[in-house]
């Protein structure tokens, strides 16, 4: 087996590096590839189990629901690079996602709706709106100029005490609307200030 290979197997599945033993949606493959795309890029492995063991590719098939993901199946379109490995008698499809460019990739859901991921550990998990706007923020010229006004000295003194907090704890605090503390956390996050923390049951935020 090729080193190259060899490494990702016995490295396993991290925020850049996952398995999947067979490609049976173009969707769900896709939110993969949005979350690695709005990360730091990563590799998709396909036709290894995730206890790392080698099943190979059933059909070429799966080439193409590679490739309707990449191009369909994502907002904008991703360049994908697919290299092929043999191994005994089996195939392997290594594909590989750059960090883009211009981020959020967004990924079509079950819903026809397009939603952005993220890459937390070894999952693609769904980026909340604080965490797009602030993509969005990051991709565009224009930087962040903080006005501190009470609101914001209130999340700071909050989290000098405290270790996290989340946008419903925040905005209940100072009763303020989900937008408005949804752009004050954007901003602080842009400005380097706090940091946004997905997790599978909910989004907190600490600072940096």
């Amino acid at each position: 087996m090729h080193k190259h290979l060899r490494n990702f197997l016995e490295n396993g599945e991290d925020d850049r590096l996952d398995y999947k033993q067979s490609i049976s949606s173009a969707g769900k493959i896709a939110k993969t590839f949005s979350a690695f795309s709005n990360h730091k890029g990563g590799r998709l492995l396909v036709g290894v189990r995730d206890n790392r063991s080698i099943s190979g590719i059933r059909s070429e098939d799966e080439k193409y629901m590679l490739d309707l993901a990449a191009k369909f199946h994502c907002k904008p379109p991703i360049d994908l690079e697919i290299i092929e490995w043999q191994v005994g008698d089996k195939i392997i499809l290594e594909c590989k996602v750059e960090e883009a460019e211009d981020k959020p990739i967004y990924a079509k859901g079950d819903d026809g709706k397009w939603w952005a991921y993220v890459r937390v550990n070894d999952k693609s998990l769904l980026a909340s709106k604080v965490v797009v706007d602030v993509m969005r923020r990051q991709g565009s010229d224009r930087g962040t100029m903080i006005q501190f006004t009470s609101k914001e000295k209130a999340l700071l003194d909050y989290l000098n005490k405290n270790e996290r907090i989340t946008l419903q704890e925040y905005r209940k605090m100072i009763n303020i609307s989900k937008w408005r503390a949804s752009k004050i956390l954007v901003n602080l996050i842009s400005a380097g200030v706090i940091r946004s923390h997905t997790t599978e049951k909910t989004e907190f935020y600490t600072l940096v």
